[in-house]
């Protein structure tokens, strides 16, 4: 036998996305209904935690929005309570996810998403999607470790 089929196998992280339930939906206890939406689409969790951001780390994800208005009230937004990081997984992870999400203006979203059912405005939109599968990766690993990640 050769030794390399006893080595256990790496899982890839190509099909990824990840998500934040903000501290919006937090607060109002829409956690369990989005998860439960997560779920229904077919989305298997990789790995997931509750967190508080600080100014430093959230100036930090969002340091390609720090030259627009709204970083400031951004930054104070994601930093006003507890969150929920997750990866999720599944066949073309962003693009599905981006659609089960919907608009980040919730008035512009389709019924049965996330925003249209969860958000309170444009700035308040219940949750965060990858935009990319680059994006993806980077923001997995802002979150989560190695030995996070199941």
């Amino acid at each position: 036998m050769r030794s390399e089929t006893l080595k256990p196998k790496k899982r890839r992280m190509s099909n990824i996305t990840l998500t934040m339930i903000k501290p919006d939906a937090f607060s109002k206890n829409f956690s369990g209904k989005i998860m439960d939406k997560i779920y229904d689409a077919g989305f298997t969790i990789r790995a997931m935690k509750l967190t508080r951001l600080s100014e430093e780390r959230a100036k930090q994800f969002y340091a390609v929005h720090s030259e627009r208005p709204f970083f400031n009230d951004l930054i104070r937004f994601m930093t006003s309570g507890p969150i929920i990081a997750a990866i999720l997984e599944k066949d073309n992870a962003v693009d599905d996810f981006r659609k089960l999400i919907g608009s980040t203006n919730p008035e512009e979203a389709e019924e049965g998403t996330i925003r249209k059912a969860f958000a309170e405005n444009i700035e308040r939109n219940a949750v965060h999607g990858s935009d990319s599968n680059e994006n993806a990766q980077i923001e997995a690993s802002f979150f989560f470790s190695g030995k996070e990640i199941f």
